[in-house]
């Protein structure tokens, strides 16, 4: 393969590859890596026309940092899409460390591992919005774009910072998200406490664990019709901060 195309098709997958390795695909840890690899071969395959030349002379120096520059791209995207997700878990993690569903554990899908039932189905909830909502479509198309307003093997400079508020924003989203269901526990907590002191004969500290589940499941059952709005939203801005560093 001569090098004017090979060239192009390798930085070309490298910016794919790095965007689908944070892609919140469903199914298992193995069947997810073989879809992350396939869609990875066939998505740089179908934009074969959108590969740019490979500005400069080809040298190992300047091929080596034009795939770093690459990779930093396409991670950076993937990032993006998976600090959505992250921001539903960390809630979950939260209200569960306080409702006491830190005790019960299930096989988590993506890692094969034991993880609580609400960081489970935080994490599929998270996968199902980004389908259901077209944020793949929206993405993959940006993605295709930048092919051409983004030059292969040029480095954006704005992307760190941009990142590091990305990321940032995951603590205070989820924090924000948590902080009802946290709030209607420790109000749980001191009727309980206060039901005690005024009646020590009552062993309230059997019903503290349920009462404080059901209160949690209900509590999100209450504000499950938010959730979309809210991820739509953060999905709204993280689209136009990845359109801008993609330079579409």
């Amino acid at each position: 393969m001569p090098a004017a195309i090979l060239l192009p098709f390798l930085l070309a997958l490298t910016r794919m590859s790095g965007f689908f390795a944070f892609l919140p695909l469903p199914g298992g840890k193995d069947g997810a890596g073989t879809a992350r690899l396939v869609f990875s071969l066939g998505f740089t395959i179908a934009l074969f026309r959108q590969w740019p030349a490979f500005p400069g002379v080809p040298t190992i120096g300047s091929l080596t940092a034009a795939l770093v520059s690459e990779a930093a791209l396409g991670v950076t995207l993937g990032l993006a899409v998976a600090c959505l997700a992250e921001a539903l878990i960390m809630a979950m993690q939260i209200v569960s460390l306080q409702a006491g569903y830190g005790y019960a554990s299930t096989i988590d899908p993506t890692t094969q591992v034991d993880a609580g039932v609400l960081l489970v189905l935080a994490q599929l909830t998270a996968g199902l919005l980004f389908f259901a909502l077209g944020l793949d479509r929206q993405m993959l198309g940006l993605l295709a774009r930048s092919l051409e307003s983004r030059p292969l093997g040029v480095l954006a400079p704005e992307g760190a910072g941009a990142m590091a508020r990305l990321t940032g924003g995951i603590f205070s989203c989820g924090i924000r998200l948590a902080l009802p269901v946290v709030a209607l526990l420790v109000l749980v907590d001191l009727s309980l406490a206060l039901v005690g002191k005024l009646n020590a004969q009552l062993q309230l500290v059997l019903l503290a664990f349920p009462v404080k589940m059901l209160a949690a499941q209900g509590f999100l059952a209450a504000l499950a019709v938010l959730v979309p709005r809210l991820y739509g939203a953060g999905a709204r801005q993280v689209l136009a901060w990845a359109a801008h560093l993609a330079g579409s």
